[in-house]
């Protein structure tokens, strides 16, 4: 008979604790796409499989933030946003190296749940109405054009919506527009060399952050709740687990060992 994986014993929501909760980006994100693999995760301990390791997307960002701060030391404008017409600088801040904390972010109490929202920004740059511009680094490789239609941008924009509410719980101004620095690796020239080159666009968003405080309480609501949430017709864990678990149980009544 296989082992199976015990559950995670931390980082659990227990509806009887008066302590804040840690609620990442990224968690809230998942109960946004759906609330079943949220409340299995936070509650019961199990989460989603993990994806595997994005260590030249890694790359790529940790050279982008470099390469910001080094016109974040001198105050000048980066080259791509001079070619864009962009009139930004990195914004230099004392507490920017924890907003970009993996596990500290940019964090804020929600009182109304006791839910400490927090996310880890890529970049913040200052316009020239000293607003704050929330940066998202993004890096992939494809031979198409950039469709903001495509499935994944919803969840990008609702990303950085959320870096634009934290920042402004945090009592800053912040600009309606953010930016994504988008790096497409580039699969036209004569070969590798050792090197790969990126074709490197600015793309704009303009965010909308009312969502977010609905998106807080409803995942709250789901917390404390004693009912698992039904399965989600367009989650692939979801869809997967249950037609396992039909599999299994006709399996199970021919007397098959599983």
């Amino acid at each position: 008979m296989a082992e199976y994986l015990p559950p995670r014993t931390y980082n659990l929501f227990n509806p009887e604790l008066k302590t804040p909760f840690k609620l990442s980006r990224t968690g809230l994100e998942l109960f946004v796409d759906c609330p079943r693999c949220f409340y299995l995760d936070r509650r019961g301990g199990i989460a989603q499989p993990p994806t595997y390791a994005y260590t030249l997307n890694s790359a790529v960002d940790h050279l982008l933030k470099k390469e910001f701060d080094i016109h974040r030391k001198k105050g000048t404008v980066h080259p791509l946003l001079k070619e864009y017409g962009l009139k930004a600088v990195p914004f230099d801040h004392q507490d920017l190296k924890g907003w970009r904390e993996t596990f500290v972010g940019v964090q804020s109490l929600h009182r109304p749940t006791n839910l400490l929202i927090f996310g880890a920004v890529d970049d913040v740059w200052v316009g020239e109405d000293k607003k704050l511009i929330v940066v998202d680094f993004k890096a992939t490789s494809s031979d198409r054009e950039t469709n903001l239609e495509d499935a994944k941008w919803p969840a990008y924009f609702r990303q950085m919506e959320i870096y634009q509410w934290l920042l402004r719980r945090n009592q800053h101004q912040v600009s309606d527009t953010g930016y994504f620095v988008y790096c497409n690796g580039r699969k036209d020239r004569e070969a590798f060399d050792g090197k790969l080159e990126f074709a490197v666009e600015l793309i704009s968003h303009k965010g909308k952050d009312n969502w977010v405080e609905k998106a807080i309480l409803d995942a709250h609501q789901c917390l404390t709740s004693d009912k698992i949430p039904d399965y989600s017709p367009t989650c692939n864990h979801c869809r997967y687990r249950r037609a396992a678990w039909k599999v299994e149980n006709k399996l199970v009544q021919s007397k098959l060992e599983i």
